[in-house]
């Protein structure tokens, strides 16, 4: 972490979050030292991250929570981090959608940043187990009225998870019957060894009826996704075409993720040229 006495607080709270998860823990001496800012000023950014549940205090400093891998954070929660990032992510990977496609979007924060980035794109058909995604597009339609070029929105139905999406055998069979150009995924973790994972096992299986939907799949998530491992596997990264993420992914995660998929897209840098087989 470089020295900055003008960072924000949410800038400078995303630098300690990456400095606790990269080196297992900090010390409040050496946050201060590094941000150029007061003690109490590191110890209220511990507090807010804190409460969060991202980290955990100890004497002098911070170390990472390790959460169970059944564990399920709500939507609120989840919504509160990562901010910038899921913001930079949806824009980048509305910049792939066409007018007149049919896409599908899962349940997730990121994918709900996403809708609010394709409410202009004309002609959409958008599949998605996703109540707050849904509702985006519902409440874009209530407010400009059913204008011409509007999303045609289908909501699978389901069983309602603590992230709002709704899964189970009314998804699955609603999703099995359809096929969609583009699916953006949300996911809780995503690794080599354990490819793309969430902690529900119903939504595991909703998942992978998405995937097995979509002509292609786009994986939208911030750079802490990485290395996270939910209890249920529901895609290997052989299955996942692009990976859209942010510029906290480390370089060694971006050579593992290069090694096994098409197309890596890290918002705020420029893309590498694409290959001959590149076509999404």
């Amino acid at each position: 972490m470089s020295e900055n006495q003008n960072l924000l607080a949410e800038q400078r709270r995303a630098l300690i979050l990456d400095e606790v998860r990269r080196r297992g823990g900090v010390r409040v001496n050496e946050l201060t030292r590094r941000l150029g800012v007061s003690d109490m000023t590191v110890r209220r950014d511990l507090d807010a991250l804190a409460r969060q549940g991202v980290l955990e205090k100890v004497h002098g400093g911070a170390v990472p929570v390790v959460e169970p891998s059944t564990h399920e954070p709500g939507f609120e929660a989840k919504s509160t981090l990562e901010l910038s990032a899921k913001e930079d992510i949806a824009r980048a990977a509305a910049d792939l959608v066409s007018p007149g496609t049919a896409i599908a979007l899962s349940g997730g924060t990121t994918t709900y940043a996403l809708a609010q980035q394709l409410l202009e794109v004309p002609d959409l058909t958008v599949v998605t187990n996703s109540v707050r995604v849904a509702d985006v597009f519902h409440a874009a339609q209530r407010t400009s009225g059913q204008r011409q070029g509007a999303a045609t929105v289908v909501l699978t139905g389901g069983v309602r998870t603590p992230s709002d999406s709704l899964v189970g055998p009314v998804a699955d069979q609603a999703i099995a019957a359809l096929h969609f150009d583009l699916l953006f995924l949300g996911v809780h973790g995503i690794s080599v060894e354990a490819g793309l994972s969430t902690p529900n096992l119903a939504e595991a299986e909703t998942n992978r009826r998405l995937v097995h939907s979509a002509r292609r799949v786009v994986v939208v998530a911030d750079h802490t996704k990485w290395g996270t491992v939910g209890l249920s596997s529901f895609a290997t990264l052989a299955q996942v075409d692009t990976l859209v993420t942010d510029a906290g992914l480390p370089a060694e995660a971006r050579s593992e993720v290069s090694e096994h998929l098409a197309r890596l897209i890290v918002t705020g840098e420029p893309e590498p040229e694409p290959g001959p087989d590149d076509d999404i």
